[in-house]
């Protein structure tokens, strides 16, 4: 069985698309059939094309990932030792004899109360004897059996244990010196002793080298409300052991330095700096108890696992992407400014959709394409290149569109009338909403933009919103602090976009894109092979 922090986390781009969830879910697949223990993740929330994609081939959303850094639930540590609220000290001091280890207080809920550490039963043994009368007088009989390995021969009704504890010696005056007066008693295998302690008021005898109580000191503690324990030990170790019986919440540390398991391990070793304990307990989102994790454990440390699909640049990627371990890329978009620290496998090819290339690894180490896995891939070749109307259309786009209708079951044609139909329309999303569905990030000349792309059936939806919808793209620039937003709005059925822009910039968009405002742009459907070189081409001159 794979440990989580084994797994490898494929990922496409923020605001991902249908290309960008597709190639994750299908790689992750494709790697799991391999023997990787692959996650699909997202980086943001679904589009409603990929939404309903998802639900119409019954697949799961992908793993929502916030962050590229290890948190500590993905790295090694220590499985905690708990103990009870009511255990003895005795109980504790086992434990930790057993395991060199600290314990964790916890309730009946497994939640962390306190920890036990060796410190802490130091102090136990070489405290001052007020401190152990003290802690004593609050133990509970059960406490005290189990601490001396003892049998309980009768348990008074009322306990009225002072905390202070007598060794009645056996001499010529028998106990006739002794104040027992709600005192524990720790006499021997003398009967007359024995009663004479319990008229004495003893709130307990602890008996030492003795078989067997005799009928009448049971009577004579049943008057009197006297309980009786028979010890295993011998007087010396009888009474050494009682020091432990108290209870561990009586010595245990509450003022706790502890962790959240969704914490970053980098966070977590900063703030390891400030204190000198040699683990820290971590508890989950209920403060149940998760494990122990320990300075050795930090170092020891490796970041997340990455597979990144349908984008190859820092801004697109997931939050500490510089952190990550990236073992590979799978793309189709131009090279971005990603670095590693050693070679990857890198695939980065002319070709329509990243899903595509996806296809083609399946074929390549010959395994079989899941019929839902088919589908969401053929959605995702579909989408990304209207339905191979788009110039990123190439002609293996064409034969793997063929197998995937094949293996799916679907009709291409058909099915790319349905998913826009279906999903194409404003209603019941804000403007701002429709710029972030599928939006990505550039730095060109030094100058950062943002072009949205949405994909619509016909650009009669338009017509109602467009000039509120150019206002909110003033205010988005305003928010974001953006050099320049791009929104293009592409009809599948006219096989064009309108282009749309804001920012200070606004006049580069101009001159990529010569006419009239809002005009008709036939066969400009493609982002990345039409919109951003053109635009790239422009700000570098307006810049300039």
């Amino acid at each position: 069985m794979h440990k989580k922090k084994d797994n490898v986390f494929i990922t496409g781009h923020r605001h991902p698309d249908t290309d960008s969830i597709a190639s994750a879910i299908a790689y992750a697949h494709l790697k799991q059939e391999l023997g990787v223990p692959a996650v699909a993740c997202r980086l943001g929330g679904l589009n409603d094309e990929t939404a309903y994609l998802l639900e119409r081939f019954n697949l799961d959303k992908p793993v929502f990932l916030k962050d590229a850094r290890a948190s500590l639930d993905e790295i090694e540590m220590d499985q905690p030792i708990t103990i009870s609220l009511n255990a003895s000290i005795k109980d504790a001091m086992d434990l930790i004899a057993r395991n060199n280890r600290s314990l964790a207080v916890v309730d009946d809920r497994q939640r962390l109360i306190g920890m036990v550490t060796i410190s802490n039963l130091a102090h136990i043994a070489m405290g001052d004897t007020a401190h152990t009368i003290d802690l004593l007088k609050r133990t509970p009989v059960s406490n005290i059996v189990r601490a001396i390995d003892g049998e309980l021969v009768y348990e008074s009704k009322t306990f009225d244990f002072n905390g202070k504890t007598s060794i009645a010696t056996i001499a010529e005056s028998k106990l006739k010196y002794y104040e027992l007066k709600n005192r524990l008693v720790i006499i021997g295998d003398d009967i007359e002793s024995q009663c004479e302690a319990i008229r004495k008021g003893a709130a307990a005898l602890v008996t030492v080298w003795t078989e067997k109580i005799s009928e009448e000191v049971i009577q004579l503690a049943k008057e009197f409300d006297c309980t009786i324990i028979k010890s295993t030990h011998g007087s010396m170790n009888t009474s050494r052991y009682l020091l432990f019986a108290p209870n561990v919440r009586e010595v245990m540390t509450t003022e706790l330095v502890y962790f959240n398991r969704n914490e970053f391990v980098d966070e977590v070793g900063r703030k390891m700096l400030e204190t000198r304990f040699r683990a820290y307990p971590v508890v989950d989102d209920h403060d149940r108890l998760f494990g122990f994790v320990s300075r050795y454990h930090i170092l020891n440390s490796h970041s997340k696992k990455l597979i990144l699909v349908d984008h190859n640049e820092a801004s697109q990627s997931v939050e500490g992407i510089e952190t990550a371990e990236v073992l590979e890329i799978i793309d189709h978009h131009r090279i971005g400014d990603l670095s590693t620290n050693k070679p990857i496998y890198f695939r980065n090819e002319i070709i329509g959709s990243t899903a595509s290339i996806i296809t083609k690894m399946y074929q390549e180490h010959e395994i079989e394409i899941p019929k839902n896995i088919a589908a969401i891939l053929l959605s995702a070749l579909v989408s990304d290149t209207l339905n191979l109307k788009s110039p990123t259309t190439t002609p293996q786009d064409h034969i793997i569109a063929k197998k995937l209708e094949d293996i799916s079951g679907l009709d291409r044609f058909e099915f790319a009338q349905e998913m826009y139909e279906a999903t194409s329309n404003f209603k019941n999303k804000s403007y701002q909403e429709i710029i972030n569905q599928d939006i990505k990030k550039f730095y060109l000349s030094n100058q950062e933009v943002m072009v949205s792309q949405v994909v619509i059936y016909h650009f009669e939806e338009l017509d109602t919103i467009i000039d509120a919808f150019e206002n909110e793209m003033d205010l988005f620039v305003e928010r974001y602090n953006l050099d320049l937003l791009v929104v293009v709005f592409t009809s599948v059925v006219d096989n064009g976009s309108i282009v749309l822009a804001s920012g200070k910039l606004e006049n580069a968009v101009r001159e990529a894109f010569p006419g009239e405002d809002r005009s008709f742009l036939e066969n400009v459907v493609s982002r990345k092979n039409q919109i951003i070189p053109r635009l790239s081409t422009a700000i570098s001159k307006y810049v300039g």
